[in-house]
């Protein structure tokens, strides 16, 4: 994980202190961008010791679409402090993934993807899956290679007016799938990048979903690359970062996956296989 040290001593170098509305100040950077090749690994930090699981059980939860915490929270208490009392979330990324709010009628000489549209039985309002889009054009693709060049797999936990409000809207907002050759890369883009505790998680994250969409396609996987549009440090995270760089990357792991589809899949069909990591580092969470 040579790519993820190499961004911490940059945004230590390079970065200018700036305010937020956490109280607490960073050292930030505009426009950094890397990729990582999936074929050497899967790229779980090994110089702090990650929670694996933590970061799967909110995976599933995105990918379930519900826009509270009421069953994630059972499991892990990482969204807590964006919720209200009953699990609501002002905004949840899975409910824009799955269920993204679209007009009863567009203008005239607008086209809508009627099939993955629905009616979101909760407030009966017409919605788009761009997930159910995204599965069926990488089966497609399993079907026919030659749609393999298709530039249109882009999924956006964005909604303008939604985030306007939000507590905290998207950091990691849109990502988009690209297959070259027989390999298929993901790209993620995330407007606000924390990048000690919040980018590690993005990394494991998005390494696994292109990992999973790779299979679902018949490809192999290909890369993961990140553009972070505000990458910043806490100025209470510097020293444990510091401290991280001293420590020498270990071998990076490996996944175990049930040989499933895609929407058959459960959190107990990924296993961790051979992880090894230096001691947990904490870092306090900037609310």
């Amino acid at each position: 994980m040579k790519v993820y040290h190499d961004m911490v001593k940059y945004v230590l170098e390079n970065g200018i202190e700036k305010t937020n509305r956490t109280g607490t100040d960073t050292l930030s950077c505009f426009g950094y961008f890397y990729k990582i090749d999936l074929q050497k690994g899967y790229p779980l930090l090994t110089t702090k010791k990650m929670y694996f699981n933590s970061m799967l059980r909110e995976l599933f939860w995105y990918f379930s679409g519900q826009p509270h915490i009421k069953e994630l929270r059972k499991q892990t208490r990482i969204w807590d402090a964006w919720a209200d009392e009953e699990g609501n979330l002002e905004t949840a990324y899975g409910r824009f993934w799955r269920r993204f709010p679209v007009p009863e009628e567009g203008y005239p000489g607008e086209n809508w993807g009627t099939k993955w549209i629905t009616r979101d039985p909760e407030t009966e309002q017409k919605t788009f899956d761009q997930i159910g889009y995204v599965l069926d054009t990488l089966k497609e693709i399993k079907r026919d290679p030659k749609t393999a060049n298709l530039r249109r797999m882009v999924v956006s936990a964005w909604h303008p007016g939604n985030a306007a409000e939000s507590k905290l809207p998207p950091c990691h907002y849109s990502f988009c799938l690209n297959v070259t050759g027989n390999k298929l890369n993901l790209h993620l883009t995330q407007r606000s990048a924390d990048i000690a505790l919040g980018v590690p998680f993005n990394i494991a994250c998005y390494s696994l979903m292109a990992i999973l969409f790779a299979r679902e396609a018949g490809l192999e996987v290909g890369e993961f690359a990140h553009t972070l549009v505000d990458a910043h440090i806490y100025m209470d995270h510097i020293e444990g970062l510091k401290e991280q760089l001293k420590r020498d990357p270990l071998p990076l792991p490996s996944l175990k996956i049930a040989d499933k589809p895609f929407e058959e899949l459960s959190f107990e069909d990924i296993v961790l296989e051979n992880y090894q990591c230096h001691p947990l580092i904490k870092f306090p969470v900037a609310i």
